[in-house]
């Protein structure tokens, strides 16, 4: 256990701003700091950290405590491990008494696992410095790649020597439990009952977390076998995750926020390679298809992601998935081609750090281009195949979270295919749109009893409302936006059709890359959004205790029942949401938001028809047209005459 006047000493030491952004980039904001929150996921920051009061708290999820809380919920680990972390930080001496033989038997298998790794990373060390046999056959193949021994040593490369039971058989003789040696993967059980080493004739590339803690291996052969697997990696396991993993990110994530960039390989040698060339902020998937938890790992450190790819065409199409993940949760994508032949393993070990950082400068392109010149490399002049090439482009447009970037990425799009900018973005808006009604179908019905579903004709006629032109700016509509508002905080959770109303509102402003102007409610709006994107269902109380009183003050006013609504809804005061009218009603609120912000375009355009003439009169006679037929749908869905 830990003194109580060593804990004191580290908690007066800890700032918390400096330990937090060990693990996250955080961004100053006044007197404190803020960032997306690592506990969940989240694309507007909620996430608060006050460096005066000690604290951080996330006003998404709710989570919050100190520095020591915060390194213990991060890193899934006990209170004292936690302040052993936050010790070492501030050069504090932590030491502790024998534990009792009661306290090592209520050790939780998770440190015991950890304890466990961190003794085979060790071993694995001393026999590649030591043995005859590490030393002429693991050292020798690290010296082949170009490591120096200061690169081994940072990165406790090892080697588990040609037998079946050397590591396991020395781990139970100095005390190590055959339960833990099989938990961590570090051995399997024969038949016989007889324990096997999984790394046996490989070297080892030790696999940290991000706070440093070896979690799991990968071991490479070095037999010339095809029957024998290259690579063999730790299984699934209570303290390694392969899917939520990225190899080298302990050692890059400092270099990551300080060059507010990351670059991405695929394997070991390539970040060791990298690395020793002088390029820090490098970190690996592990030869694994990229997932989602790795690219918001990435995310806690930099939203700049390089993608670094090898000559191979046709792994390059096979990895291109990847590229859509990293626009989906928000990061900023650029990509290098390497030379024919190359990968970054032997690119960085033929070129001088001053080589390597000029090559990178020069030929990063962004993802349209390089997707653009993969996929039309077969396609030739073949419409049919260009189209398709677009198409994909689009889709990958179309998952980027963020409007303006979007924008940008469709007018480069636009001037790259040779294609009208409007017909790029109505094509994003309706895959936007249809991508969150089919996320809404999946998602888990709501508790609340789901209002009756009518037939398909009224279903459909109620959901589809037609786009409106991607010309159209946004306009203040004070009224419209505040009952969207209402509807929104007060029947978010209830279902609506085959979605739930909260999805259908965000669906249909959010893919028509609509705004509100009031910045009250679209600050409600965007925090609505972010608490959705993180949980099923949005909690009301939120709003009600909002640290900002307006928003607490509105809310309330809102929800009160004193509150009126407009004309449009007949008789409000009978309202109920679990009736049939909210089908009816929900559409129709936005409908009316929608035909508000076409009338307005109209007027605007035909103020601009005078003195025009010749191509500019028809382009704009052309706008107002397909304006007219818009409002013209709208008035009949909301059964008004068109004036």
């Amino acid at each position: 256990m830990i003194d109580q006047a060593t804990i004191d000493r580290i908690m007066d030491a800890a700032r918390i701003e400096e330990v937090v952004g060990d693990y996250i980039t955080l961004k100053k904001r006044g007197a404190n700091y803020t960032a997306c929150c690592p506990f969940h996921n989240e694309k507007t920051p909620s996430f608060s950290v006050s460096p005066v009061r000690g604290i951080f708290k996330c006003f998404g999820c709710g989570k919050a405590g100190n520095a020591v809380t915060f390194v213990m919920a991060h890193e899934n680990i006990t209170y004292w491990e936690a302040l052993k972390v936050v010790g070492k930080k501030y050069g504090i001496e932590v030491k502790e008494r024998a534990l009792s033989p009661e306290e090592q038997q209520h050790n939780n298998d998770r440190e015991s696992m950890m304890i466990t790794a961190a003794y085979a990373q060790d071993y694995f060390s001393k026999i590649l410095h030591n043995h005859v046999d590490g030393k002429n056959i693991g050292m020798a193949y690290f010296a082949e790649r170009g490591f120096t021994k200061a690169t081994i040593d940072r990165y406790q490369l090892g080697y588990c020597l040609d037998s079946r039971a050397a590591f396991s058989s020395t781990a139970l003789r100095d005390g190590y439990k055959k339960e833990f040696l099989l938990k961590t993967g570090l051995s399997f059980e024969r038949d016989n009952g007889e324990l096997a080493d999984r790394f046996f004739g490989r070297v080892i590339f030790p696999i940290h977390s991000v706070s440093g803690r070896v979690i799991g291996f990968g071991g490479r052969t070095l037999k010339t076998d095809k029957a024998a697997a290259k690579y063999v990696n730790s299984p699934e396991s209570e303290i390694y995750h392969k899917s939520s993993t990225l190899y080298g990110i302990y050692f890059a994530k400092k270099a990551m926020m300080k060059h507010d960039k990351c670059f991405l390989v695929e394997g070991y040698t390539d970040v060791i390679s990298m690395h020793q060339a002088g390029i820090d902020n490098v970190v690996a998937s592990s030869g694994t298809s990229l997932t989602h938890d790795q690219v918001r790992l990435i995310k806690r450190f930099t939203p700049n992601v390089t993608v670094l790819y090898d000559g191979d065409a046709a792994g390059i199409k096979a990895s291109l998935r990847g590229i859509d993940m990293l626009l989906e949760e928000g990061l900023n994508v650029k990509t290098l081609l390497l030379p024919d032949g190359e990968d970054p393993d032997s690119f960085a070990r033929s070129r001088s750090a001053t080589e390597l950082a000029e090559f990178i400068g020069s030929h990063e392109e962004d993802f349209i281009s390089f997707k653009a010149k993969i996929l039309l490399a077969d396609s030739k002049s073949d419409p049919v195949k260009r189209a398709e090439v677009i198409t994909d482009i689009v889709r990958s447009i179309s998952v980027i979270p963020e409007a303006i970037p979007r924008s940008v990425y469709i007018r480069e799009c636009g001037k790259l295919m040779d294609i009208g900018e409007d017909v790029l973005t109505g094509e994003v808006a309706k895959l936007r749109r249809k991508k969150l009604y089919d996320d809404a179908r999946e998602a888990p019905k709501p508790a609340a009893t789901p209002a009756p579903v009518g037939d398909e004709a009224a279903k459909e006629a109620a959901l589809h409302t037609p786009p409106i032109p991607a010309f159209v700016e946004n306009v203040f509509c004070r009224e419209q936006e505040r009952e969207i508002i209402y509807l929104l905080l007060r029947f978010g959770n209830h279902a609506f059709f085959d979605v739930r109303v909260s999805a259908y509102i965000i669906g249909e402003i959010v893919g028509e890359d609509l705004s509100f102007q009031n910045l009250e409610y679209r600050q409600i709006f965007e925090e609505y959004q972010a608490l959705l994107d993180a949980s099923d269902t949005v909690d009301i109380r939120h709003f009600i205790n909002h640290a900002d009183q307006r928003v607490c003050e509105l809310t309330i006013d809102l929800l009160s029942p004193k509150y009126t609504l407009s004309k449009i809804w007949g008789h409000p005061e009978t309202f109920d949401p679990d009736e049939e009218r909210l089908q009816v009603e929900v559409p129709k609120a936005i409908n009316v938001y929608k035909s508000k912000i076409v009338t307005q375009a109209i007027i605007r355009l035909q103020a601009t028809l005078e003195g025009k003439s010749g191509e500019e009169l028809d382009a704009l006679l052309l706008k107002l047209g397909e304006l007219s037929l818009v409002r013209k749908k709208l008035s009949e869905m909301l059964a008004r005459p068109v004036f």
